[in-house]
């Protein structure tokens, strides 16, 4: 904060333009639309491990790679395309993780057909609504809940990979499914509307 005027926001995209723009358009963004929750999911899961400073960076190069996350044409997905993503110096090159997203769009589409839609099916964990907390600092937002449990064991029992509690509660933040945006930060209240 230089001046009176510096809208207050969180700290964690620091000043890197592409984590900047991504908590001040997308993250906290209540997401219904099915592609856009398999996306999450699918990055989530990549950036196990990793920073995701790194998966924005290639977010391009993934939507590029996988049909721009279409779901069913990637639950088509062969051996032979899945040695050409791991050749593809655009995305995060990890087998176990491609091949996981492959079997994630499948288990996304059989979700789909029993509940209608993907976003009926994922909601239900925080009871169709946006959880509202009220952290004011960074060292209070937790990596896991009581519903990212709750939801990586019905995914897990599913089928699907790279489901983790701290890969949930991860993709809950970015779906809007709890807003983690700090009190004082500017996004805070407009991610509600």
């Amino acid at each position: 904060m230089n001046n009176m005027t510096e809208k207050k926001t969180c700290s964690w995209p620091n000043n890197n333009p592409l984590m900047i723009e991504y908590h001040d358009k997308e993250w906290g963004v209540p997401v219904h639309d099915d592609q856009k929750h398999f996306e999450f999911m699918a990055l989530d899961a990549f950036q196990a491990g990793l920073s995701w400073a790194i998966v924005l960076k290639k977010r391009e190069g993934f939507r590029k790679a996988f049909d721009n996350f279409n779901i069913e044409t990637i639950t088509w997905y062969d051996e032979n395309k899945i040695q050409e993503l791991i050749q593809d110096v655009n995305i995060i090159r990890n087998q176990l993780k491609i091949r996981a997203t492959i079997n994630n769009a499948q288990r996304f589409l059989e979700i789909q057909k029993e509940f209608d839609s993907f976003d009926k099916y994922i909601w239900q964990f925080t009871d169709y609504k946006t959880k509202l907390n009220k952290w004011t600092s960074l060292d209070q937002l937790p990596a896991t809940s009581p519903e990212s449990d709750v939801m990586s064991k019905d995914l897990k029992k599913r089928g699907f990979k790279f489901a983790g509690s701290t890969i949930c509660y991860a993709y809950m933040q970015a779906a809007g499914m709890v807003n983690d945006h700090l009190v004082e930060c500017f996004r805070y209240d407009e991610v509600l509307k």
